[in-house]
Order: C-alpha cells, then structure tokens, then sequence
C-alpha cells in the first residue's frame, strides 16, 4: 500500500512538472525571419561595407525591444538603421568580451502578429587577409548570424568583389548560386539558403589575386604561430619544476597550482552596476543622488529650474568620510560637484561618471561580461521579491527602502511600484530622506514636513495611500533625472566617451536599401579565407 502511495504522489508531480515546463515553453517568445540578407563591398583598405536586410516576425510572446546582429571583429562603425517605413533606428554597440554586435531598437516595439523589416549598415576594418592556401590571392570569409531560437525562411549572401575581378579570377569555398554586377560594374557572387533551424549555420568565402587590393592583412610567419604554444608549455612546464620542487623540499605542504578564469564578477554596488545595466548618465547620477539622501548626506533645497542641493554638517569633513568609509569613492566626488550655491557643476559632475565607468572597467578585467549583466538582473528581481512578498505593508516598505538602488534599475520599476502598493499602503520612516524629498517637492499637498536637521526626534509620519506613494516617488525619479543638471547637453557632452585612437574602421560609403534580389544581412562577416572564425550569434529582447 505504501509503495503505491508512492508512486501515486510521483505520477502526479511528473505530471505537474510536464504541465509547468509546457506552460513555461508556451508563454516563450516566439519569432521567426522571412528573410535574412546580406550585401558586402570590399573596400580597397581592406575593410568592407555591411549592409543587413532583416525581415521578422513576431508570433507568440512579449514585445520586441531590440534585435541584436553581430559583427566580426571590434574594429566597426555604425552607419545607419532604417526601417519599412524609411524611419531611422537607435542603434548601439552592445559587443561584449569575445562577442560584438549592433543593437537595434524598433520604434515602437514589435508586438504580435507584426513584421519589422529594417536595413543596417556597418563599415568593419582589417577584413582581408592573405590567403595561405592560394599563394598570390587574398580573400576572406562570412558567417551570417544564427539564432538560437528562431528559424530562418531565406538566408542571401552577396559579395560584391574589387574592380577588375573576373569570374575566372575569383575562388570561392562553397560553389556560387549565381553572379550579378553591382550598380558600378563591380562583380558580385551571391550564395542562397532556405529554411535554416535554429542554431543552424553558413560559411561563405571568397578569394582573388592580391593585386586587385590596396591593403590587407599579410599571413603570420609560421614559426611565430607556435610562438605562444612554446611560452604555454615552458610556463606550464615551468610551473610543474617548481611545485615538483617544492614539494621535495617540503614533503609536508600539499602544492596547488590555480588559474583564474572568467566568471561573475560580484561585489558591485547598485550605482556601478547601473552602468553595467546600460542605464542613461543623468539615471546613473539620480542613483549617485539616491544613494547620497540614504546616508542623508545631502539635503534636496529646490529642483527646479535645476536641483540645488545641501550638504549635511557631518559630511562637510571630507577628510573624515575618506578615511572611515563613509561614503564610497563616487558618491565623494559627486559631494566635490556641488558648488556653494548649493548647484551641481556639469563637468565635475561628469567627471565623476568617467571615473565611476572607468572603475567599473576595471573591476571587470578578467570577468564575464555577459555572465556578470545577468547575475545583477538576477540581484534587481531578487530585491523585487523581497518588496512583492512582504507579509505586511510595514515590511514591504521597509524592503523598498533597503533595496531601493537596486529596484531602480529595473526598466520597469515603475509599473512595479504600483503593482506593489496597489493594495497596501506605505508605512515611512523619518530617517527615508530619499522619500521625504520627494514627498516635500514634488507631492502637491504634503501634509507632514520632516525634521530635516534632527530626523530622530521627529514624530512617526503618517502611512501613506499606496498609490499616492507609487505616483510620488516615480514623479521624483523622473524629474529629478531630467533636472540633474541646468546644462544637460554640456554635461552630455563632457560624458560622451572619445573614439579609440586604433580605430581603423569609418563611416559606411554605402546606405540604403539598394538591393533586393542578392542582397542579404547578416550578423557576421570573419576576415580571411584561411583564419578561424569567430562569430556571435544574434538574439532579441
């Protein structure tokens, strides 16, 4: 009897874990491309010119927000990204440690049942290579995106070869589907594909005689190849000899060799993983801010036209809060941006952001990127939980403000405030100064004035309607992001990061949708007919 008991209860479970897997698949996003283009100038520097022509759909699932399309290597420039409608897109460069990739971001987003079809142009240098294995030719190869969870109705490929190269001339990996001359002559070989699976892959490769470039990558020499696999195994060999000596020496002491390897790097604050989460310089400055009025350091004493601020009497001492740790390196330098007239200087005030991004940096050296973004998303909706599970309002509002840094950076902490506090209301503390300054300048009728100078000795405010609450506190966040500063396009340009001086890579010659039968886009072009690639896959969220 027992043993059927069991195997009752374990029938039922495994049929609620297939039930729950099934629901969780079905509320996946589900999305497909009608077609997936690409077209390829070689350029006589030995850079080419990307044009991707991307058509999707989205059938089941959230919004859209942005569609990511790798590129080959780092060395890139954006052009342009415009859509059915000949509006132009939002880009970014969201390349992160071995992957690099262009997002693009629908305007509106693509919800279901819609067809978003957008061109995207990018210029990619040191793309030619010497090829090893055709003595006298250059060439290179191209591997367009993949996606791991959608499939693909028509994958075209087109590259467009330098002046002079002839169909007797060029060679290729994979035989050609077809030629087609280029608008200025030029020939181009054009591959198609049908009905790629998911995660399914392509790779193209082209080469000619070397004389019908101006520049490109020369072979490695042999021997320098094996260069690093000789310093590997002198080093590890190295390692070896010295722990098998030691140990012979020390028969007590157990050797160990470790090697540190990529991984999430922990032990970021809120404020520093605001730049990791990509949030915008004034939002990253409103958490510095935040992050100030819960150590009531500074005092809000007017927000309009621009924020002018107060600093606390025990944080004057600047010498005193650098050495007991008080106050973090970022939030000191945001307390020195803060002219006597109480307003903030713009470019101390960027200075402070480029030192926090550049600490940030870093800290990141050795560490996923990738691995690290997912693991603080992870932290933002473990502090969500503790807010939305919290049996009682004086808990959940006593989560809220210990959490609150990290609950800002959710892209939807405001619909989740009011989901929050829809039902319960929010019990304050005299101590929140990052509540009452809110509460103070931007409620319409505050009813209660803390004691800014003494907020122990102030009497217990009264709860506060949720909703109420949740408006507020989004209405202070929004303007004070947009107040942050009197001069927002001098502190947004004292922020705005110079391009590296290495860069090889300009400005797309070609724009626009000028192709349609051969052209194809692609995520993924990788220099050389004879080198490995490496590419990124594309994804979407």
């Amino acid at each position: 009897m027992v043993r059927r008991h069991f195997l009752l209860i374990a029938l039922v479970v495994a049929l609620s874990l297939v039930t729950f897997v099934d629901t969780a698949e079905a509320q996946q996003r589900q999305y497909h491309f009608n077609h997936e283009w690409t077209k390829i100038w070689i350029n006589q520097n030995g850079s080419i010119d990307l044009l991707y022509d991307v058509s999707m759909t989205l059938d089941s699932g959230d919004p859209i927000n942005w569609v990511e399309i790798g590129q080959p290597n780092g060395d890139f420039t954006i052009g342009e990204a415009i859509d059915q409608n000949g509006k132009t897109l939002s880009t970014s460069d969201t390349s992160s440690g071995g992957e690099y990739k262009v997002r693009v971001y629908p305007s509106p987003p693509l919800e279901v049942g819609q067809t978003l079809w957008f061109n995207l142009t990018t210029n990619v240098a040191k793309m030619i290579y010497e090829d090893e294995t055709n003595p006298g030719y250059v060439g290179m190869q191209f591997t367009p995106t993949w996606w791991r969870d959608a499939r693909v109705t028509n994958l075209r490929v087109l590259i467009v070869l330098p002046p002079g190269v002839t169909n007797q001339t060029v060679r290729t990996m994979v035989d050609w589907n077809g030629t087609q001359p280029d608008e200025d002559g030029r020939l181009g070989i054009y591959w198609e594909r049908s009905n790629l699976l998911p995660d399914q892959k392509y790779t193209f490769g082209s080469a000619f005689p070397k004389e019908f470039i101006q520049n490109y990558v020369a072979a490695q020499p042999l021997w320098q190849r094996y260069v690093p696999w000789i310093l590997g195994f002198g080093l590890i060999f190295g390692v070896v000899g010295t722990v098998v000596y030691v140990a012979r020496k020390r028969p007590y002491l157990i050797p160990k060799i470790s090697m540190e390897t990529l991984g999430i790097r922990h032990g970021l604050t809120a404020v520093e993983a605001s730049y990791l989460l990509d949030m915008a310089p004034t939002m990253i400055v409103t958490e510095m801010l935040y992050s100030l009025l819960q150590k009531r350091a500074v005092w809000v004493e007017a927000t309009t036209p621009s924020l002018k601020l107060r600093i606390m009497e025990q944080f004057k001492d600047k010498s005193a809060y650098a050495e007991n740790g008080a106050l973090r390196y970022y939030e000191i330098d945001f307390l020195d941006a803060i002219r006597p007239d109480g307003t903030l200087d713009e470019e101390k005030l960027a200075s402070t952001v480029i030192f926090m991004r550049s600490t940030v940096e870093e800290k990141m050296r050795g560490y996923c990127r990738r691995d690290t973004i997912d693991y603080y998303k992870g932290v933002v909706a473990k502090a969500w939980e503790q807010v939305e599970q919290a049996g009682t309002a004086e808990l959940a509002s006593k989560a809220y403000d210990e959490q609150l840094l990290w609950l800002f950076l959710d892209p939807n902490y405001k619909d989740r405030t009011n989901t929050a506090f829809h039902d319960r209301a929010f019990e304050p503390s005299p101590l929140w100064f990052w509540y009452w300054y809110g509460y103070t300048h931007y409620h319409p009728h505050p009813t209660y004035r803390p004691n800014v100078e003494t907020p122990t000795q102030s009497a217990k405010p009264p709860s506060i309607p949720g909703s109420d609450f949740a408006n507020n506190v989004v209405d202070a966040v929004g303007k004070t992001s947009n107040n942050i500063v009197l001069n927002i396009e001098k502190f947004a340009n004292a922020i705005v990061q110079a391009p590296p001086a290495a860069k090889a890579s300009s400005e797309p010659a070609h724009h626009g949708a000028t192709c349609v039968c051969a052209c194809a886009a692609c995520a993924c072009a990788c220099a050389c007919v004879s080198c490995a690639c490496a590419c990124a896959g594309g994804g979407v969220g």
